[in-house]
């Protein structure tokens, strides 16, 4: 190029950068990474920072790990914190954290709160490596990037429009197979169902079944796309929630491991087991009340821990059941009655089978028909009573806002214990004549 021409095509593309900066995006996002950055970096960010803000998902990524140190600082102090957040997010996590390490503490800070989300919500389950394109891309482009980007576990590509938001998706093995020069936008179809990346994690496991899905793409209030939730991310995420909620339920921590330290355990597991004492002498007060029923008739104590054993595995089994309703959606606090009706008459059904069962074995045993009556109607109205704890113990705690999973073993235990020592020695002091006879 002759060295007369130079500053009017600089000066052009100048022009072209500040006043069509969309479609500069395009060229860049099927621009070799390399070429493109090299470009982009030799102009200030007041003519490069539009086309910044207006590549695809994936696109920017790519670049903004290819930049020098100074330029990569400048670029995410001059975007929106929320853009800079985006781009960060969909780097590996070593590359995140030497890109913020040059930053100042407070914005490097800011930009992770940005980049965090609740535990339990869709952005937290998100992989926010994806590469999105324009549906004017061709087959043969996209698969070029594609190779160089993504991993071959990848089962679908999103397509988004030009400002950034999601429009539709295609699948890969259909993209293998097209037309080389064929536009994506050809073999696009409608998105069946995205979430925002603060929904709850219930809504994503209920459009993954609903609607039998492998992916499920995750977006922001604008609609732009953030990144993909895959199934067997999902699936990882509640086998640790299933484990996390078999230790908060007997009170021990989730934070804690098989190997921590004794101390770490005992500091997390103590004040539980506190409480745990504490309704344990609740149970002893009620056992207490019937003292001198219990000193005429020793046989009673001999069988007191049926009674309390049985209702307790009967309340654990409605907890259980109530528990996974909750966690997989199947219900809500507003099915409080539905649920609370079913295991008071699923405890009434298996308490009067059990005590057919128990108070044949009991008058077998002792020989008396009255200590056999005794057991068997406690035995009722305790697994009733379980069967009404284990509902309403952890849809009480979901309306509370609490976890339903936090200690609602222990919270159950006290319940199913008290109900069912008041009730077998509340019928045995009433029936006193009976057990003397």
């Amino acid at each position: 190029m002759p060295d007369d021409l130079a500053p009017v095509v600089e000066a052009l593309n100048r022009r072209f950068l500040l006043d069509y900066p969309r479609r500069a995006a395009h060229w860049f996002e099927n621009t070799p990474a390399r070429s493109a950055c090299n470009i982009l970096k030799d102009y200030p960010l007041e003519v490069s920072l539009p086309v910044w803000e207006s590549l695809a998902p994936g696109a920017g990524e790519a670049l903004l790990a290819l930049l020098p140190d100074d330029d990569a600082r400048a670029l995410l102090r001059a975007l929106d914190p929320g853009r800079a957040a985006v781009l960060l997010a969909g780097l590996e996590s070593g590359e995140q954290e030497r890109l913020l390490g040059l930053l100042t503490e407070g914005t490097a800070e800011e930009l992770r709160k940005l980049m965090a989300f609740p535990p339990n919500s869709a952005g937290a389950l998100m992989d926010t490596r994806v590469r999105a394109f324009r549906g004017s891309v061709t087959v043969k482009s996209a698969i070029q990037q594609l190779r160089a980007l993504l991993p071959r576990t990848l089962r679908h590509v999103f397509l988004v429009d030009e400002a950034n938001r999601l429009s539709s998706v295609l699948d890969v093995q259909e993209l293998m197979f097209a037309e080389p020069g064929q536009p994506l936008a050809e073999l696009s179809r409608p998105v069946r169902a995205a979430v925002t990346a603060l929904d709850p994690r219930e809504d994503v496991v209920d459009k993954f079944e609903r609607l039998d899905l492998d992916e499920l793409p995750v977006v922001n209030i604008d609609g732009e796309l953030l990144g993909v939730i895959r199934h067997a991310a999902l699936v990882d995420a509640l086998r640790e929630e299933t484990s996390v909620d078999i230790q908060t339920m007997v009170g021990a921590s989730k934070d804690e491991r098989a190997l921590s330290s004794s101390l770490f355990a005992v500091r997390k597991r103590l004040p539980w087991l506190h409480i745990n004492l504490l309704t344990a002498f609740l149970a002893a007060a009620v056992v207490g009340l019937f003292e001198d029923t219990i000193a005429r008739f020793t046989a009673l104590a001999v069988l007191l821990p049926v009674v309390a054993g049985q209702s307790g595995n009967a309340g654990a089994q409605a907890l259980a059941v109530t528990m996974r309703g909750l966690a997989l959606r199947e219900i809500t606090i507003r099915h409080w009655l539905e649920v609370t009706a079913k295991e008071v008459s699923t405890g009434f059904l298996n308490g009067v089978a059990i005590a057919l069962t128990t108070g044949t074995g009991v008058w077998i045993w002792s020989g008396s028909f009255g200590l056999a009556l005794v057991i068997a109607m406690s035995m009722v109205l305790s697994m009733v009573a379980a069967g009404l704890a284990g509902a309403m113990v952890p849809i009480t705690l979901t309306r509370l806002g609490q976890d339903p999973a936090q200690s609602s073993s222990i919270i159950l235990t006290t319940v199913t214990d008290i109900a069912g020592f008041f009730s077998f020695l509340g019928i045995a002091t009433a029936l006193a004549g009976m057990l003397s006879g």
